[in-house]
């Protein structure tokens, strides 16, 4: 029972990694996507332990600029599961979500905004391709530039009924600099309490960026350990369309 709970905390971070959340990274930003434009995503979000590892192979996000100032979100995820207890794939849980903006940023105030989140529950719980229940993320973030120079993030709290579970608290804080008009590279650290019974709380890092091939087309890739806690390695590649 621990291994199958501790298989699914993993996995439940790695959906919640679909919000890498400013993919590439799991920490996520106030801004929202411009009005009437869209973020196309294509990407693969993966977890590595001694015994156990689970991927998106792959997920679609899609982000749309509904309103000034607000976006809506959909995350379409296949997953990958390989354990002592087997391997499966298939279609996982559902995300869903809307970005809303509600302080723009000056020269000295940060934007601030917040980016509710609801997992639903598609997949199959049997089989470690979903949590079988419904799950939301509350949380709140900041951000603020300085030139080339930008900083992000806050967190919140994680709503995850169910048996031996517990409601869970995300947080992260990250880095960033243009160092072209082609390549941002950055870095966060993120820490998270324990999301059942069995698990732990644990802290972790990633470093990555993006590739801007062309103002409509992007490279997004991030890489990181957990630095206490269960050892986990992680990564994230993908592909963003702007339109």
């Amino acid at each position: 029972m621990f291994f199958k709970f501790s298989l699914r905390s993993i996995f439940i971070s790695l959906i919640c990694f679909s919000a890498w959340a400013g993919p590439p990274f799991r920490t996520d930003d106030p801004q929202p996507v411009d009005f009437l434009h869209w973020e196309f995503y294509i990407a693969s979000m993966q977890h590595y332990t001694r015994n156990e590892s689970d991927a998106t192979s792959p997920h679609i996000e899609i982000n749309y600029g509904a309103f000034s100032d607000v976006q809506i979100h959909l995350v379409a995820p296949l997953g990958y599961v390989h354990s002592n207890e087997g391997t499966h794939y298939g279609y996982s849980d559902t995300e869903i979500g809307v970005k809303y903006r509600f302080i723009e940023e000056s020269e000295t105030v940060p934007q601030i905004g917040s980016f509710p989140l609801i997992e639903i529950p598609t997949g199959n719980a049997d089989k470690l391709l979903g949590t079988g229940n419904f799950q939301a993320y509350l949380p709140l973030w900041i951000q603020k530039s300085w030139g080339k120079f930008t900083t992000y993030g806050g967190g919140g709290v994680w709503f995850n009924p169910g048996p031996d579970r517990k409601n869970w608290i995300f947080t992260g804080w990250e880095f960033q600099y243009d160092f072209s008009e082609s390549i941002t590279l950055g870095s966060e650290l993120t820490y998270q309490t324990a999301d059942t019974q069995n698990a732990e709380s644990s802290t972790g890092f990633n470093l990555g960026g993006y590739l801007n091939l062309s103002e409509r087309h992007h490279i997004l890739f991030s890489f990181g350990r957990t630095l206490s806690g269960e050892n986990v390695f992680s990564g994230y590649i993908g592909y963003q369309l702007t339109l």
